[in-house]
């Protein structure tokens, strides 16, 4: 049931992706366990050094003997004045004050070698590897491909999948405006690309010629159903799984997922410096009134790590980054392999109940 070329060519049972959600929430854990459930779990890796990728897709490996994924962010150029970020910094020690946590902290660097990721990837030869944030080099890609691993790019508008098609993804993850965490645009302003998924995961099918897996607020059966009546191949889940037990969330995060309603997100630059999805919070509000201009990423985002690491101590929800698509009434808490069966189950329900619609001649 719901086979398609994507799942066939990937050797999942599924069209069920488990989102690459980065900073420790996709746990080895969570990655295996959608996979050995019959879906596509994937590591996000973004935030983690050579070494600790390394381990954590070892782990991933000690777990399942089924594919799985592997997402990394694509370096972007970034310089910010020395003024800029001294100012930057004295406004955000008001809140290592209130944390109290050490104030001016030493940022010895702001993001991860992804050349030497790419190299864990490729010596570990993981069956999937998919990016965001623009496009690798098309060494990257072809070296990806010669070693025998799937492809995949992010995308929030039609011209940045063909663009991904063009540099020879083997798919794409077609980002709405109503997924969770960063958005993946590449080629605008993220502001002139918040797409809804119905909207542009047709678009983004009908210009394409590679499976396209849908992304923004799918929480269930009915999310999947719907995207595959749409084109899709297959569906992307980030939110859904954040509460589950084998979850890298802190506690207090999944809490908060259980206990609050789609209205309660919007986007923001505050904590990383790139446009991202996220429950709103007390940092969120008083950032916007920031009399500056917010750092780029990843600068921003290095900036401001201690700060949600001392929130996290403190189990105080109002200094987390607590990313989370506009599906949150339909968050559980139930365990991974549940909420792909669940998923799946509710999905062949929906398209049986539909295959007895009849059409009637009005005339």
């Amino acid at each position: 049931m719901f086979e398609t070329d994507l799942t066939r060519a990937l050797k999942i049972r599924y069209p069920i992706f488990q989102a690459p959600m980065a900073g420790g929430v996709s746990t080895p854990e969570l990655v295996a366990a959608v996979s050995n459930a019959g879906g596509l779990g994937n590591l996000g890796g973004g935030y983690l050094t050579p070494e600790q990728l390394r381990s954590e897709i070892q782990k991933i490996k000690q777990r399942t003997d089924q594919p799985f994924g592997v997402n990394l962010f694509v370096p972007e150029q970034s310089e910010e004045s020395e003024e800029a970020i001294y100012r930057m910094t004295d406004y955000l020690n008001k809140y290592r004050i209130k944390l109290g946590t050490a104030q001016n902290p030493a940022i010895m660097k702001f993001s991860e070698s992804f050349e030497e990721q790419v190299q864990v990837l490729l010596e570990e030869r993981v069956p999937v590897f998919s990016f965001t944030f623009g496009i690798p080099s098309q060494d990257v890609i072809q070296t990806m491909k010669q070693h025998g691993i799937f492809v995949i790019g992010t995308a929030t508008t039609v011209d940045e999948a063909k663009q991904l098609e063009a540099a020879g993804a083997d798919a794409i993850v077609a980002q709405g405006s109503e997924a969770g965490g960063h958005r993946g645009t590449f080629m605008k302003d993220p502001s002139h690309a918040l797409i809804g998924t119905m909207a542009i995961v047709p678009q983004i099918v009908d210009h394409v010629s590679i499976p396209v897996i849908a992304a923004g607020g799918i929480m269930d059966g009915r999310g999947l159903a719907a995207s595959l009546a749409l084109g899709a191949a297959a569906v992307q889940m980030g939110t859904a799984f954040l509460a589950c037990p084998e979850s890298g969330a802190h506690e207090t995060y999944k809490q908060k997922i259980l206990s609050t309603n789609e209205d309660s997100t919007e986007i923001t630059r505050a904590y990383s410096g790139k446009a991202s999805r996220g429950i709103q919070t007390k940092f969120m509000i008083d950032m916007h009134r920031y009399p500056g201009t917010i750092l780029t990423y990843p600068i921003q985002n290095a900036m401001t790590q201690d700060i949600r690491q001392a929130a996290a101590k403190a189990n105080n929800p109002e200094y987390m980054s607590l990313w989370a698509g506009q599906g949150l009434r339909l968050a559980g808490d139930q365990s991974a392999a549940s909420i792909v069966k669940q998923t799946i189950d509710q999905a062949i329900v929906l398209v049986r109940k539909f295959s007895f619609i009849r059409m009637v001649d009005d005339k």
